[in-house]
């Protein structure tokens, strides 16, 4: 047996193009499709300007409550009978919603691929809604955010969230909502918003093999019966960095660990620093070989792993680092985390460092390309964030040429250890003195 000792080198990167982008205006909604030549599975994805953004305060989870009951039939088919239809085409309905956009998909063979996107529409358009199964699909959900808010680590996103965005914004509170807002969700709201964001047209993307799919037609049956115009996107948040660290106690009594949930806010998702951001974050904490994970993880021996990274919407970005670490070395480790941020935010990265994450990323960016589902959420990134059609081969590029200068200074400019929120859930009677005696911030206590 022969032991390597050292870490293989990263390959040449092989070429890379993504697919023919084409687009059509029909019915008031616009197709943009991707062309797989020879694949027969195509993937379809119907996005509407309905993100959790539009849910009313106190009501936050309506739109997640909404998704989930359009699987239970439709104003011309039960339940029984949907399912059988999608199962007859070998389809297969998703919906989901995140901050800016309701989407469902739904994958077919390519043959098929009309008539599952008028049952996706079916869906969308006409959902049954009734008061029975909302109300259960519901009550489904409250429980499985209850159980899901019983963990560690919940209820430290959602008081990082309000600090970074305020609890009286709606960026401010949990995307799905928590068990009480989602527990105060009537059918009546699931209605009135499936009426008053679901009727829109939208916008339809298509992976698949293009020279066998009509995509008038297809867009025809994912806007029929459809009126008006989506609203008018919004510009970015607007913001300013914390002179000081601030430091938010969630108290978990008798916790044998302590959650850290570690950030600050950023740019959003259309920044032309988005790069060297990425590449900055992929060295700090986005990788296992991260420093980060080398200090924390196998220096220290404080946690099993620990990330740091930059997430980012259309309209707001934010960092942060999350780690599960013991209760016992929880303000040491906070120390060494704060300290790595700094140390990235004021010298930067080295060539070595950046060489593994450009390779990283950039093999990455290739992998992930290699289904129509994944040609379909990568068109959703270019609708969403108004990205030009040749955005993912610049995209590979970009990250293959990022210099040592470019990385680090994208970290001085939007890394700030100073002006961090710190957020450690776990046993306070244990751990308060110490955060108070280390000086890290201004300690407050959750209102969570």
């Amino acid at each position: 047996m022969t032991l390597v000792a050292n870490r293989p080198a990263a390959g040449a990167a092989r070429p890379y193009a993504f697919p023919e982008i084409r687009r059509v205006s029909v019915a008031g909604g616009t197709v943009i499709a991707a062309h797989l030549p020879g694949q027969l599975l195509a993937s379809s994805l119907l996005m509407l300007d309905a993100g959790a953004a539009h849910e009313s305060a106190g009501r936050e989870g309506t739109a997640t409550v909404l998704a989930k009951s359009l699987e239970e039939g439709t104003k011309t088919r039960d339940s029984a009978a949907y399912a059988l239809a999608l199962e007859g085409l070998g389809a297969e309905l998703s919906a989901s919603v995140d901050w800016d956009s309701f989407r469902v998909s739904v994958p077919a063979p390519v043959p098929l691929l009309l008539d599952a996107v008028r049952l996706a529409a079916e869906a969308a358009r006409t959902p049954r809604l009734d008061p029975e199964d909302v109300t259960r699909v519901r009550d489904d959900e409250v429980t499985a955010l209850r159980m899901d808010w019983a963990q560690p680590g919940p209820r430290a996103d959602a008081a990082l969230r309000a600090d970074l965005f305020g609890a009286g914004d709606r960026y401010g509170r949990p995307l799905h909502g928590d068990p009480t807002s989602v527990a105060a969700v009537t059918v009546d709201d699931v209605a009135a918003y499936h009426d008053s964001w679901l009727l829109k047209p939208g916008v339809l993307l298509i992976a698949g093999d293009l020279d066998t799919l009509d995509l008038t037609a297809l867009g025809e049956a994912a806007f029929a019966g459809t009126t008006g115009a989506g609203a008018t996107a919004e510009g970015p948040l607007a913001w300013e960095t914390r002179a000081q660290r601030r430091v938010i106690l969630v108290d978990r009594p008798g916790s044998v660990q302590s959650t850290l949930r570690i950030g600050h806010r950023a740019p959003e998702r259309a920044t032309p620093d988005y790069v060297p951001m990425t590449l900055a974050a992929t060295v700090l904490g986005g990788a296992f070989t991260s420093r980060l994970n080398h200090l924390i993880r196998e220096v220290r021996g404080y946690s099993y792993g620990i990330r740091g990274s930059y997430a980012m919407t259309r309209r707001f970005g934010r960092f942060e680092v999350a780690a599960g670490v013991q209760t016992a070395v929880t303000v040491p480790a906070i120390t060494d985390t704060i300290g790595e941020i700094a140390r990235t935010q004021l010298d930067g990265v080295t060539e070595e460092e950046l060489a593994v994450a450009r390779s990283w990323r950039a093999g990455q960016l290739s992998v992930e390309m290699q289904t129509p589902g994944a040609i379909v959420g990568a068109l959703s990134t270019l609708v969403l964030h108004g990205l030009p059609d040749e955005y993912y081969a610049t995209l590979r590029r970009e990250y293959l040429e990022a210099t040592v200068e470019q990385v680090s200074a994208a970290a001085a400019a939007h890394l700030h250890p100073k002006g961090l929120t710190l957020v450690v859930e776990g046993d306070a009677a244990v751990i308060r003195d110490e955060l108070v005696a280390a000086g890290i911030g201004e300690l407050v206590d959750a209102e969570i």
